[in-house]
């Protein structure tokens, strides 16, 4: 029996890059698992690669609007009874601009993207993990989560409102049998970061490859990670053996933070 066998787990965001990597390892360890994104095409070559058969369910919704975000997990436990595992993977940041000329309408999508998707799924599975006295949360926030950088500001704060939510939700519900993490990976060269690197790099005045040699630089092991070595982490913290780590931020970046 794998580590998972018999929980249920729901990733946002779970078909492609990190996300598609953590389905991966759920149900390589025995979970059935849900993936959220909101291309169906897109989905479904996701789905056939996974090559699980009933084991994973594929369901839609944009993580920015606040009713999709409540339907993603509702919809996890319509489908397969009940949700034990919550991954709020989907994210990102977009018109990275200098603090001086940030506008609102930029901070405001990257705090919906990241922090309140985040925060409306908590919520909606805490609903469910309670009354059964089990569960694992696991937010995806961001090595820019204990750090920062110039001209990504919004990206940088919306990561950093995911690990308070974290620490906070940890202690309430910390004696209910449910953890609740932030993993903290580096830069990974993902589909997003392909899609909105160039615009973070230009932000910075440097080019794309600038911008990847800098975080590789700035570890400590001169390399990018990849989308499995969060799989891994976000594996312990979904079993019975991650029972005691919560509010925790562990990062996954290669050396990077200071802390």
């Amino acid at each position: 029996m794998g580590e998972l066998e018999g929980r249920v787990a729901c990733i946002t965001g779970g078909t492609r890059g990190i996300g598609l990597a953590i389905a991966r390892a759920f149900l390589d360890e025995g979970a059935r698992v849900v993936i959220n994104g909101r291309d169906a095409a897109k989905a479904q070559v996701s789905i056939d690669s996974l090559d699980a058969g009933d084991r994973v369910h594929f369901i839609a919704g944009d993580v920015k609007v606040r009713a999709d975000c409540e339907a993603i997990v509702e919809g996890t436990v319509a489908h397969f009874g009940g949700i034990d595992i919550l991954v709020p993977n989907a994210g990102g940041g977009s018109n990275y601009a200098v603090v001086a000329q940030m506008t609102d309408e930029s901070m405001q999508d990257a705090m919906l993207w990241n922090f309140w998707h985040t925060f409306w799924t908590m919520r909606a599975a805490l609903n469910h993990m309670i009354p059964k006295g089990w569960g694992r949360i696991i937010a995806m926030s961001s090595v820019e989560g204990k750090m920062g950088k110039p001209a990504i500001s919004s990206y940088v704060a919306s990561k950093h409102a995911i690990n308070g939510l974290c620490k906070s939700a940890a202690k309430e519900v910390g004696t209910m049998g449910i953890t609740v993490n932030a993993v903290c990976p580096g830069a990974i060269e993902t589909d997003v970061m392909k899609a909105q690197g160039p615009g973070a790099a230009e932000a910075m005045g440097l080019t794309y490859d600038g911008l990847l040699q800098m975080f590789a630089n700035d570890s400590a092991v001169k390399r990018l990670n990849d989308c499995e070595d969060v799989a891994i982490v976000a594996v312990l913290l979904a079993s019975d053996a991650g029972a005691g780590i919560t509010g925790s931020m562990i990062s996954i970046d290669g050396g990077t933070s200071p802390y």
